[in-house]
């Protein structure tokens, strides 16, 4: 190799642009982006979280507190017995392993692609349930101290899709998640799916018309 080859690998870029012109504009992130989490709810508005607290046991950070209370017989916040009282993590511990999304039975703590976050201080490092419980849209509350994006709060589901027990649609084509308020029930991602499967004559372009497993608000 001579030396003006390497001027020459230099050259080609001349004129290219390799880099996002971050903050103005933000690249593109996967679906599956381990980012803030989100607490989610049913179709009908009751809360996924049943307070069991499984996801502060598994926390290898220990940033996740949680505590349960019975549910009020006029007005349950949840469809089973308890639901979580309080709910509280901090993000000044958490490094994002997302082992509380695989523990959760109901599938209630899932992930947004946001993980531009900063504060001014310790207290609102900490997400309080208000804070991380998604709105009557079924989307992400968005905090004054959060660089959102169009699309970051559309994908709060597509990790606990992929790891839950019933995440492998291909195997039978069969989807048993359950529905999420704003959303319905959430098609399974490309690599889910079998593409050499042959079309069932019931089913419509791209499997809409999949097969459900009715668990009812229990998700598995």
């Amino acid at each position: 190799m001579g030396y003006l080859d390497g001027f020459l690998v230099t050259a080609r870029q001349i004129g290219r642009t390799v880099t996002t012109p971050y903050p103005e504009q933000k690249a593109p992130k996967p679906e599956r982006l381990h980012g803030r989490h989100v607490l989610n709810r049913y179709e009908d508005g009751m809360e996924k979280c049943i307070g069991c607290e499984l996801c502060a046991g598994v926390c290898p950070a220990r940033c996740i507190y949680v505590r349960g209370a019975d549910n009020p017989p006029d007005d349950p916040v949840s469809p089973g017995e308890r639901y979580g009282f309080i709910y509280e993590i901090n993000y000044l511990r958490c490094i994002h392993c997302d082992l509380c999304v695989e523990a959760c039975p109901t599938e209630a703590i899932t992930e947004t692609k946001l993980f531009e976050f900063s504060f001014l201080n310790r207290d609102d490092a900490i997400y309080t349930k208000d804070e991380l419980v998604v709105g009557d849209d079924g989307r992400p509350k968005q905090l004054p101290w959060e660089d959102w994006r169009d699309g970051e709060d559309l994908y709060t589901s597509a990790w606990m899709r992929a790891t839950a027990p019933s995440g492998d649609a291909d195997f039978e084509g069969l989807v048993a998640w359950s529905g999420e308020l704003g959303y319905g029930i959430r098609s399974p991602e490309p690599p889910q799916q079998d593409a050499d499967r042959p079309s069932h004559p019931d089913e419509g372009e791209a499997g809409e018309d999949r097969v459900t497993l009715d668990h009812g608000h229990g998700g598995h």
